[in-house]
């Protein structure tokens, strides 16, 4: 279900991190090699990035394949960029919305992604709509799950919450309501990425000129890839990448249920 990338770095054309690799996001739209779920992806497709000076990212997107495109490859070969967030969509439920439906979605200075499923979709994630404002709602940019989990992520973010912290919360809250979900999210703003790894695969490489890509499966065999473990927050700069566990939402709310420790006070010394 998908294949997505970000990359934030020295200035690079957008051709050189999604079409010149031999396993790149573009060959990926039709071959990937460790997707799990689903073979091709050509339900849509989109590339959001950032240009120096400018915090808001411009977005080129299709409702078909990446390789249906013929301008998609000329436009890559030029355009420079110092972030971006790419992905490639094999839809969870085929249907309406278009390019609409296709990643990255955008508000402000971010860029979202997500690769995976709703268990259940739209069922399972009715009960979170009223925690959303209604405006928030009624403007979701498609009827996606995608979309969805969007809105949930972007409340989060406007209400104050770091990024991580706002992926983190929106992965356990979605994963309660719908359990054996997919929820590989991707968040970026131009100076770093977020990401999570849950229910499918996600890597990452410190390029030795400089630059960090996240991405759903490695571009190339350059040996410095490393595979993300499932269920961890992913934090990544230009030059840093931290990792750090997620719990599962029963573990999470076991922590915020259960009473603090007792410890006996020791008798007290009789009065005289």
């Amino acid at each position: 279900m998908c294949r997505h990338i970000a990359y934030v770095g020295p200035e690079e054309p957008l051709g050189r991190l999604l079409v010149d690799p031999p396993h790149g996001l573009y060959r990926q739209s039709w071959a990937p090699r460790h997707q799990r779920y689903g073979t091709v992806n050509a339900d849509g497709f989109g590339v959001g990035w950032y240009a120096p000076g400018d915090p808001v990212p411009a977005r080129y997107r299709g409702a078909g394949p990446i390789w249906g495109d013929p301008s998609f490859a000329d436009l890559a070969r030029v355009v420079r960029t110092p972030a971006l967030l790419a992905a490639v969509r094999d839809a969870t439920l085929a249907g309406a919305d278009g390019e609409a439906a296709a990643a990255p979605f955008a508000a402000g200075a971010w860029l979202f992604s997500h690769n995976g499923a709703v268990r259940g979709w739209p069922g399972t994630l009715a009960p979170l709509v009223t925690t959303l404002p209604p405006e928030d709602v009624l403007s979701l940019e498609a009827r996606s799950d995608s979309a969805f989990v969007w809105a949930l992520v972007l409340a989060r973010l406007r209400a104050g919450d770091e990024e991580g912290q706002a992926l983190a919360d929106t992965v356990l809250e979605v994963a309660a309501a719908a359990p054996a979900s997919r929820l590989n999210l991707v968040l970026t703003q131009g100076d770093t990425i977020t990401a999570t790894a849950w229910g499918d695969t996600l890597w990452y490489l410190a390029r030795p000129g400089g630059g960090t890509v996240v991405a759903s499966e490695p571009y190339d065999d350059d040996p410095h890839w490393c595979e993300v473990p499932d269920r961890t927050l992913l934090a990544a700069s230009r030059t840093d990448v931290l990792l750090t566990p997620l719990k599962e939402p029963g573990d999470a709310l076991a922590d915020t249920a259960a009473p603090a420790p007792h410890t006996p006070e020791p008798p007290k010394e009789p009065r005289t």
